[in-house]
């Protein structure tokens, strides 16, 4: 069994690309999170030291980010979920929107929280408010 999709978004002072070149650049996105991230050339990712960890499927380089997304707290046996990073520009800046689906079953309660406090958040601290 699965939760409901998540969708949460926010806007930050920065263009789409700066936004998009900072989240899969593993120095930046350490930097912006306060957390370290690794990317390999194959498309794999671990972020918060090993936490999640993952594969960038399909980019759109300033519009879009899609990955197979999971953390050690996934059942062993359970698939990867499915992140999408959303960004468009608006007023001033970029309108990041996190939509992740098939989370297990429990867990998306707090991943709703994690992409505002861990991720959002931080975001509009390091790039700037609008």
């Amino acid at each position: 069994m699965m939760d409901a999709p998540i969708e949460v978004s926010g806007s930050v002072a920065a263009n789409p690309l700066r936004v998009y070149e900072a989240f899969l650049d593993p120095q930046a996105h350490a930097e912006m999170t306060g957390a370290p991230a690794t990317t390999a050339e194959d498309g794999g990712f671990t972020a918060w030291g090993g936490y999640i960890s993952g594969r960038t499927q399909h980019v759109v380089p300033g519009k879009k980010i899609v990955q197979a997304w999971r953390t050690t707290d996934f059942p062993q046996d359970a698939p990867d979920s499915i992140l999408e990073v959303h960004l468009e520009p608006c007023v001033g800046g970029t309108r990041v929107t996190f939509r992740h689906r098939d989370i297990p079953s429990g867990q998306g309660p707090n991943y709703a929280r994690g992409w505002v406090e861990h991720y959002l958040d931080p975001m509009v601290e390091w790039f700037g408010a609008l």
